[in-house]
């Protein structure tokens, strides 16, 4: 294993992380309605770690 297989796999993490961030923060931005009609997962928000996306089980 080289050093930038290893850096080249941070770099996908963080960028997977990032975009995953980004497309919670849009979904916090739409209505609750909206949210509801389209049929996207419930958000929770939680005093620790934030809002955060959960699947209905």
């Amino acid at each position: 294993m080289s050093i930038l297989s290893s850096i080249g796999r941070v770099a996908a993490r963080y960028a997977q992380n990032r975009t995953r961030y980004r497309s919670e923060r849009e979904l916090l931005a739409l209505p609750i309605e909206l949210r509801k009609d389209i049929g996207w997962p419930e958000i929770l928000i939680d005093a620790q770690n934030g809002p955060r996306i959960c699947r209905a089980p």
